[in-house]
């Protein structure tokens, strides 16, 4: 399911609700889950929320961090990795210190699915298909907002509390 998953992640693409719900069936069918998991950009559609319900799988809570599509482009496009390391890097908010190599020498690239306009492309897919889910939530009294375009700390500790963690 992976290797399925992949080859529409390097097109820029997001992977079919089958592919995902197929993996994420397979994830929570092991040991560690028995006690409890956090899923992370799962579920994106009603149908695969739905798929979730067929499962017999319930959420406690849906958070949704809210950040405006100008800043999701922003922080998307500035994003640079190393193919022989796998350091990340951002442009304006962790520069490398050498420009666009890496600490170890080797130049820094923009992951195809980082690109402005599939970026772009991608938030009108999420508008779309996922922005729904918020509905479908807020429905069943599960959807907590979060507010995005904060301090990390600030978004960790409104995260916190929206899970009721403190």
């Amino acid at each position: 399911m992976g290797q399925k998953a992949k080859k529409f992640i390097e097109a820029g693409a997001l992977v079919p609700d089958d592919v995902v719900i197929g993996i994420v069936k397979e994830r929570l069918a092991k040991s560690d889950c028995d006690k409890g998991y956090i899923l992370d950009g799962f579920p994106r559609t009603v149908p695969q929320a739905e798929a979730l319900d067929k499962m017999g799988v319930t959420l406690d809570r849906v958070i949704s961090l809210e950040v405006s599509d100008e800043a999701i482009v922003e922080r998307m496009s500035g994003r640079r990795v190393c193919s022989a390391c796998g350091k990340t890097y951002h442009s304006v908010y962790k520069p490398s210190p050498n420009g666009e190599v890496c600490e170890c020498g080797e130049p820094l690239s923009i992951r195809p699915d980082d690109a402005p306009e599939v970026v772009k492309s991608r938030l009108e897919v999420y508008h779309t298909q996922t922005e729904p889910l918020k509905d479908f939530y807020a429905k069943l009294g599960k959807l907590r907002l979060v507010e995005g375009n904060q301090s990390i700390e600030g978004a960790c500790e409104d995260i916190l509390t929206a899970i009721g963690a403190k």
